[in-house]
């Protein structure tokens, strides 16, 4: 059946190149209107109730997506800082897709006067405080207020934001470019930090594209250094990394075609695809390489139909890998990663199978003929490596199979540690500005997470408002939140003001008076919608640990339980709200994807070997793997977060192909010869060497990430570097182990016939 599969290939050689190369012209042209996306928000699943009510909040109150600019200095209450605040306020508030604008020079102000109360604005804009006495006046009256203190100024005096929000229909990126650029030009002479979500994605965006620029270079030049020192010959080096490029290029091509954009995993799916699609064309290599016919032809075909299932078998299960995150996982990006790599891993074994055959053939690039012997006797690998390691596994079995159980009762420990992680600003590196800019914003301002609560009913009833400063009450006293902001704050203040004290009035129609003055104001909109059915109270969160994000939301979550009623719906939503569901996400995207793939895995492999407990057997080395990895990610500190969340599915995945090519590998010689020690022998000489080679280049290729500069992708690196050694290693000492006890029996029936 391969055999005759082999033939027509060759037969068609020039057909399926040509082919391959209109295909990749085809894709290649497409891949320039692939668009990125770097919005985490637009991958939360649509039916969220947490996101659609964060994405709901955006339509109705002027937009949700809240950007800062910090500018700082050694007092900012002076006249030339006072005229560089108004300067950047002026230039965001004339930025198209920006709905507000917050600044010392535009912030709203109510005070007692002696016509009642008096509606304005802090400071006059077209006539900024000049002497001294003035701004000693302005510092000390805004610190008097608890709206402005921590809000627009720092407790020090010596930073002040300046904060946005972008309609929520606006270009999130076009307009942080945007926004960036014009206040960069004014060329002020203060500090400015530049923060919050809208500006961050921006960030984001910029190094995706770095990434994508040379990560992909440096990741071919590292897999061709490995690829020319295993195999000593141009083919060895450009044929796997031919397959690769052009799997690539399809499946970029593929998603821009169906609409698809590149988010911050997406974009890390050429390095996975290099690294892992060249893997398929280095085993048919090594095949082809082992066969010791002088025909050359001849050769080509039984190398192809010794190899081919094999093969087969190891894209497959890589797919199922990738394929078990539509399945498993929260996020679409996450989902969408999954399809793609998956889609690319089918290319790339498509591409090994039929396109490298085709090109050995079409071009006679078979390789200048060496006895087998003289070249497996210079080679340092197998006396080194491999015979050393047979030696020892068949003197030892049940000492390997013990050291085993011991890193893994070690790891399991580990495995309890793990923390997850879904801060954006723990994407960027320590000394990254953006991330030195959060940092700045938490310290001086309350951090920039937005908290959104709503409030359904009458706005202008008192038990409404009452409410309303009840639950900001309640806010306040955990120590993430500091400020909030409501219109039952202004009713308040109003009051206030009137001299009545700081309280809602009892009475409704006092509210209408009260409100009747605020008609018209900037800020209103942003609190409350046209009909006066919705408030909201505006917040922000200032820590970024999980535990302390998911204690707020559950102590919010019960406190609004607890308080409403048929007069007022509330709900809660935010970034902590969105980085909670995210939290809770991961862990169950990790979870089902892992439980998914083993189970698809260990049956396919037992459908095609007609064996469960082949399957079984297959699938040990590789989940003993992902058990150490997740025990050294506990141990490590390395948090579960949005890339590191794909190591367990991808490392099963790829790590399931030594496995196989293993009892493969043994299944074929035990057939032949009846003797389980020596086709478990022949089995570690012959694919342990491709196993290593492979192992070599893929985990080269995964470690080319800890030079990207997005540190979730440089953990995911890391991991499925030392994912793919573990993988490797455990298919060439702890299956063998098993192998030799399963089968000592063999071996006496074979002696005895």
């Amino acid at each position: 059946m391969m055999e005759k599969l082999s033939r027509i290939i060759i037969k068609l050689k020039w057909i399926i190149v040509a082919s391959v190369l209109a295909l990749t012209i085809f894709f290649g042209y497409q891949t320039k209107f692939l668009t990125i996306n770097s919005d985490i928000l637009t991958s939360l699943p649509d039916d969220d109730p947490a996101a659609s009510l964060y994405k709901e909040i955006g339509t109705q109150f002027g937009g949700n997506d809240m950007g800062m600019i910090v500018l700082e200095s050694d007092n900012v209450f002076k006249t030339e800082i006072l005229q560089h605040i108004k300067q950047i306020t002026d230039s965001l508030r004339y930025t198209d897709g920006v709905s507000t604008v917050t600044s010392l020079t535009n912030i709203l102000d109510i005070k007692s006067s002696e016509w009642g109360i008096e509606i304005g604005k802090l400071v006059d804009e077209y006539n900024l405080p000049v002497k001294q006495s003035d701004l000693d006046s302005l510092k000390n009256y805004t610190f008097s207020k608890e709206m402005y203190k921590g809000v627009i100024v720092s407790d020090d005096g010596t930073a002040t934001a300046i904060i946005f929000t972008l309609l929520p229909d606006a270009d999130k990126q076009a307009v942080a470019k945007e926004i960036k650029r014009k206040v960069e030009n004014l060329n002020l002479p203060e500090t400015l930090y530049f923060g919050g979500l809208p500006l961050m994605m921006n960030d984001i965006n910029d190094l995706i594209i770095s990434d994508i620029i040379w990560l992909i270079p440096f990741v071919f030049l590292v897999i061709a250094i490995i690829l020319l020192i295993s195999f000593q010959s141009f083919r060895g080096v450009l044929l796997p990394l031919l397959t690769a490029g052009i799997s690539v290029v399809w499946t970029l091509g593929i998603m821009s075609v169906a609409g698809y954009e590149l988010t911050i995993i997406s974009n890390i799916i050429p390095v996975v695809l290099l690294a892992v699609g060249s893997a398929y064309t280095i085993h048919v290599l090594n095949s082809i390489n082992h066969m010791a016919i002088q025909d050359k032809k001849q050769a080509l075909i039984k190398a192809m139909a010794y190899i081919t299932i094999p093969v087969i078998l190891a894209a497959v299960t890589t797919a199922i890998g990738f394929v078990s995150f539509v399945f498993g996982a929260y996020l679409t990006m996450i989902k969408d990663f999954g399809i793609f790599t998956a889609v690319g891993t089918i290319i790339a074994l498509l591409l090994s199978i039929f396109f490298v055959p085709a090109l050995i053939s079409a071009f006679s690039m078979y390789r200048k003929k060496k006895t087998v012997e003289d070249t497996e006797k210079k080679t340092l690998l197998t006396h080194k490596i491999l015979i050393p390691l047979t030696q020892t596994l068949f003197k030892h079995p049940k000492y390997t199979i013990t050291a085993w159980a011991f890193i893994l009762l070690v790891s399991v420990i580990g495995i309890f540690q793990i923390e997850t992680s879904v801060n954006m600003a723990d994407y960027f590196k320590k000394d990254n500005p953006t991330r030195v800019a959060e940092e700045v914003m938490q310290k001086k301002f309350g951090g920039s997470l937005p908290i959104f609560v709503v409030f359904e009913g009458d706005m202008q009833s008192p038990e409404v408002l009452q409410k309303m400063i009840e639950t900001q009450r309640f806010m306040k006293e955990d120590p993430s939140i500091d400020v909030t902001q409501s219109v039952a704050d202004l009713i308040e203040q109003m009051n206030d003001a009137m001299g009545e004290g700081k309280r809602i009035p009892d009475d409704k129609a006092k509210i209408e008076q009260l409100w009747f003055l605020l008609d018209g104001q900037d800020v209103m909109p942003q609190l409350v919608n046209d009909d006066l059915t919705k408030g909201v109270i505006q917040s922000k969160f200032a820590s970024v640990d999980t535990k302390d994000i998911e204690a707020f939301t559950k102590k919010m979550n019960r406190f609004i339980e607890e308080n409403q009623n048929e007069y007022c719906q509330i709900e809660l939503t935010g970034m902590p709200s969105v980085y909670d569901k995210l939290n809770s996400s991961l862990l169950t995207s990790q979870r089902n994807s892992l439980l998914i793939a083993i189970a698809l895995v260990i049956f396919i492999v037992s459908a095609i070997l007609r064996s469960v407990s082949k399957g079984v057997f297959a699938a040990i080395p590789v989940v003993a793997t992902i058990i150490v990895l997740l025990g050294i990610m506990g141990i490590t500190g390395i948090p579960l977060d949005i890339a590191t969340v794909l190591v367990g599915s991808i490392a099963l995945g790829i790590g399931i192909d030594y496995s196989i090519h293993i009892i493969t590998g043994f299944n074929n010689h035990l057939l032949e010869n009846g003797d389980a020690e020596k086709a478990i022998e022949s089995v570690i000489l012959l694919s342990g060497k491709a196993i290593i080679i492979n192992v070599t280049s893929v985990l080269a290729g995964f470690l080319v990430l800890l030079f990207s500069q997005i540190v979730p992708l440089q953990n995911f690196g890391l991991l499925i570097g030392i994912s793919m050694i573990g993988s490797g290693f455990s298919a060439l000492s702890l299956l063998p182990a098993i192998l030799i006890l399963a089968n000592r029996k063999r071996k006496i029936v074979a002696n005895n016939h």
